[in-house]
């Protein structure tokens, strides 16, 4: 049977803060910057795409346009959710 405080029974699991290997700090915040860098390249590249597809739909094509502004959107999101990842997850590690 259960405890009535929530606790389990037996042996109580380790639960130690992440720490990287030696070494392996510089490696790691360099992927990660090279990482965040290419998602604002791609984040840029998404919004001149989107607002091609507005400028060229304009006339006779209004669906192009209409995706292209659907499209922005998402692009803003996904850099919005590449900005603030690591915040997101500092949440859960500390």
């Amino acid at each position: 049977m259960w405890p009535q405080d929530g606790a389990s029974p037996g042996v109580k699991v380790p639960n130690p803060p992440a720490s990287p290997p030696p070494g392996l700090d510089a490696k790691m915040n360099t992927l990660l910057s090279w990482g965040k860098y290419g998602v604002l390249i791609c984040g840029l590249a998404g919004l001149f795409i989107c607002g091609g597809q507005m400028a060229i739909g304009r006339k006779n094509r209004s669906s192009f346009a209409a995706d292209g502004a659907t499209g922005i959107p998402w692009v803003l999101g996904g850099l919005t959710l590449a900005v603030s990842a690591a915040g997101i997850v500092g949440v859960f590690f500390t």
